[in-house]
Formats: structure tokens, C-alpha cells, sequence
């Protein structure tokens, strides 16, 4: 079985919940792991719009999850390190912790959720970007996963 990541609340490339959304609670969504490799020792977890005006606008960067994990709860704390050992870094508005969809009015962004499955933690402090954090996480990947939602305003 592939590895995979899902929401309960969309299906692959549907809406994403307004309460997901810079224009609802803003609360991370909840997602679940599925088929994970049995050496998987991490996760690294990307959330990427590449339709943004400005270019591919980052909205989470989650790192070292457990690789334990079964998934991630709604509503993750933008703390930088969590209790359970994740290091968060920093999205496009040079903050900690998911920042959701809030595009301009027009057709809709993709948002994209990329699922590492890694052989060993990063190890890194938080505060890494995007492109350090996906960097490490493809030299230590043992397989990847994306699932995408679409948000649409106006």
C-alpha cells in the first residue's frame, strides 16, 4: 500500500472547509496518514499554493512529526516546537504554524499537501522554510504523498 495523506473534511481535490481558511477559523485542518512505510521514523509535512500571484505562497511547514503519527488533529498550535516532539517552520508571512487559504477574488488556488515519509528525523531546530525543510526531507525520504484542496474567493 502507497503512502497517502487525506482530510476527513474534503475530498481530493474539492473545497477546502471555510473554517480551514484565512476567511473562517483559520484552524489547521485535520489529516490522516495512511500506507506508511514500516522504517518511517518522521514526517515532514509541506502546505504550498504555486497558483499565488507572487509564486508558490507557503502555508505550513511541519517537521520531525513522529513517525508514530496517524495523522495531524485540526487546529495544530502555531507554537515552533510541540509537545510531541514537532518542530514547525515559517510560511510566506514569515510566521510559525499553518496560515490558511486567502487568495485574491478570482478563480481558485490549489493548495497543496505534501507528505514526507522519512528514515530519520530532520533533527533541525524550528524555524525552518520551506525550501530547507523540503530540501532535508527529500534526502532523507523513504516515499511522499500529496493531497490537494481547492479555495476560491469571489
Amino acid at each position: 500500500m502507497a503512502l497517502r495523506v487525506s482530510s476527513p473534511h474534503w475530498k481530493q481535490g474539492e473545497t477546502i472547509p471555510k473554517k480551514h481558511t484565512a476567511d473562517g477559523a483559520d484552524v489547521s485542518p485535520p489529516l490522516v496518514f495512511d500506507g506508511v512505510p514500516a522504517a518511517t521514523k518522521a514526517f515532514a509535512l509541506i502546505c504550498d499554493d504555486p497558483d499565488a500571484p507572487v509564486g508558490t505562497w507557503v502555508h505550513w511547514v511541519i517537521y520531525d512529526i513522529p513517525g508514530t503519527a496517524k495523522g495531524l488533529p485540526e487546529g495544530v498550535s502555531k507554537d515552533p516546537a510541540l509537545p510531541d516532539g514537532s518542530r514547525q517552520g515559517r510560511n510566506s508571512w514569515k510566521k510559525t504554524g499553518y496560515g490558511g487559504p486567502s487568495p485574491p477574488p478570482g478563480k481558485p488556488h490549489r493548495y497543496f499537501f505534501r507528505l514526507y515519509a522519512l528514515r530519520e528525523p530532520l533533527g533541525a531546530a524550528p524555524g525552518l522554510d520551506a525550501r530547507e525543510a523540503e530540501a532535508a526531507a527529500r534526502a532523507r525520504s523513504i516515499e511522499m504523498a500529496e493531497f490537494m484542496g481547492t479555495y476560491r474567493r469571489g
